[in-house]
């Protein structure tokens, strides 16, 4: 997943834009597994900027015995820094949703790099997306959505209504910090949570309704 904060609606605190143009690229970092080190480029479109490093490690950290033969769903992928690194750590599957053709084409591309079968590029909103399963549930889902659009309170109904996670699986979030942690569906417990900065980051475990 990656970072995409709506153009006019930075808080007093946020930085500038950069000045980059719509034709220049940005740049990813695998940093484990077995494409440490990769470099990957992706389209500077929306204002994608892949979830930092740091944040990365701590997450994988947290589902370091969870990551092996999983099957992993990243939503909003932008820069698929989520998804394509738990595919390096070892993650059985993964599926990425972006609705930007650029960067749903340099996910693919991307891919193809890495010489990796194991990753599904689906462009598509993700509202959409999740509106009908036709596969089985996910054993751990990403969610990295633009800030202050509203998007998780739209999102876990959906994923909990069409029962996407199945019972004992895995969901990691990112929120502006500035607000307080949307309310979840009764069967996710939170696990860890820690704030960097401007953005706070969680991970929840679904449990089952008996339980």
């Amino acid at each position: 997943m990656a970072r995409r904060r709506p153009a006019r609606s930075l808080s007093p605190t946020s930085k500038p834009p950069t000045g980059r143009t719509a034709t220049s690229s940005g740049e990813l970092r695998i940093i484990g597994g077995d494409w440490r080190s990769r470099k990957l480029r992706f389209p500077d479109a929306g204002g994608v900027r892949p979830t930092p490093a740091r944040t990365r490690e701590t997450l994988f950290n947290w589902l370091s015995f969870q990551l092996a033969g999983s099957d992993c769903l990243d939503l909003f992928a932008g820069s698929g820094a989520l998804g394509l690194e738990a595919l390096s750590r070892g993650a059985g599957k993964a599926t990425l949703v972006d609705h930007t053709p650029a960067l749903a084409s340099a996910l693919r591309d991307n891919l193809r790099l890495l010489k990796s079968d194991r990753g599904e590029v689906v462009c598509a909103g993700v509202e959409r997306y999740l509106e009908h399963r036709n596969r089985p549930p996910f054993d751990i889902v990403f969610m990295d959505p633009p800030f202050r659009q509203g998007w998780l309170e739209k999102l876990f109904p959906l994923l909990e209504k069409q029962a996407w996670i199945k019972p004992g699986s895995w969901v990691y979030v990112e929120h502006e910090s500035e607000i307080p942690t949307p309310a979840v569906p009764p069967t996710w417990q939170l696990h860890r949570q820690k704030t960097a900065g401007q953005v706070t980051y969680s991970l929840f475990r679904v449990i089952s309704r008996e339980q």
